[in-house]
């Protein structure tokens, strides 16, 4: 009795073999384990498809001569990675970024064994970067320079992907957005449920587009709409802080006893509040007056308090 994991390694290997496609047909007469012909193969192979796909195994199908007129294939060069050639420095470099990087699973350490590198012993790491369900999908639809859809505060999204990015804590995918004709920025852990990706090739970016452009700004920049101004008061301790963190995306004004006034150009008040409340109380919103609103009622929501008027 052939169990379905060891059917589904035989069936790896035989979708690697050969440069032409193979039928369901010879397919069940080379692996073990499958039903006689008829639906349960039909349907038996119809989940073994599904296992190697949602497991990142890149299964193709194509037309063949016959009755069957269509036939499956593992590409190699879609399968294996290429040898990168690597020198002892940037073997170690790898090691000690998976070492020092937690990603909340064992992708790293599964990278490096693709690679061929020696596995890092365990270590306490030194960053732990979230692992959003959103993210492979994100890398395929790169990979695949296919158009990605997805929700979006509240709205549908077509965007054709240019980079992912990881900065200031949170992960970002830049590329053009389809129905608004312009370059945007999108938080990934805001995308509502899975994104779900077109066909490959279906993304075509515009000549010139520049992802690191678009990603020039700070977070609070990466909202939809025309820019305001928010008045941000800092106090003396966090100051130095928050105005290397602005850098020259901000006016920035003396204050009393050493604080400091920042005046930023804003489009998304949810990514200023987020930077905003990492000062803790050393941080203080003036205005304009409804922003600062919404961010009390925002902390009184939190709080469990209802919001007055």
């Amino acid at each position: 009795m052939v169990d379905r994991l060891e059917r589904l390694t035989d069936l790896v290997l035989v979708l690697l073999s050969g440069e032409r496609p193979k039928s369901l047909r010879q397919i069940a007469t080379e692996v073990p384990g499958y039903p006689p012909d008829g639906e349960a193969r039909r349907q038996a192979f119809e989940r073994d498809k599904r296992t190697l796909r949602d497991e990142g195994i890149p299964l193709v199908a194509e037309p063949v001569e016959g009755p069957d007129q269509v036939g499956y294939r593992i590409r190699a060069e879609d399968y294996y990675l290429p040898d990168l050639d690597l020198t002892p420095d940037e073997q170690a470099a790898l090691n000690i970024a998976v070492a020092g990087v937690h990603l909340g699973d064992p992708s790293g350490r599964d990278a490096l064994w693709r690679l061929g590198l020696g596995i890092p012993p365990d270590r306490r790491p030194m960053a732990d970067l979230a692992a959003l369900p959103a993210l492979p999908v994100l890398f395929g639809a790169l990979r695949d320079h296919a158009t990605v859809t997805f929700d979006y505060r509240g709205a549908k999204r077509r965007v054709d992907p240019a980079m992912l990015r990881f900065r200031g804590g949170w992960w970002y995918l830049v590329g053009q957005d389809l129905d608004r004709c312009a370059a945007r920025t999108f938080r990934v852990d805001r995308m509502g449920g899975l994104p779900r990706p077109g066909e490959a090739g279906s993304a075509a970016l515009p000549d010139g587009f520049d992802p690191d452009a678009a990603l020039a700004g700070e977070p609070w920049q990466f909202g939809d709409g025309e820019a305001r101004e928010v008045t941000v008061l800092v106090d003396a301790v966090a100051a130095p802080r928050a105005v290397h963190q602005v850098g020259s995306s901000a006016a920035v004004e003396p204050g009393a006893g050493g604080s400091v006034v920042l005046r930023l150009p804003v489009t998304s008040t949810v990514a200023l509040r987020t930077w905003v409340l990492e000062f803790g109380d050393r941080a203080e919103v003036l205005g304009p007056p409804d922003v600062r609103a919404d961010l009390l009622a925002w902390l009184r929501t939190v709080a469990g308090r209802p919001a007055v008027g």
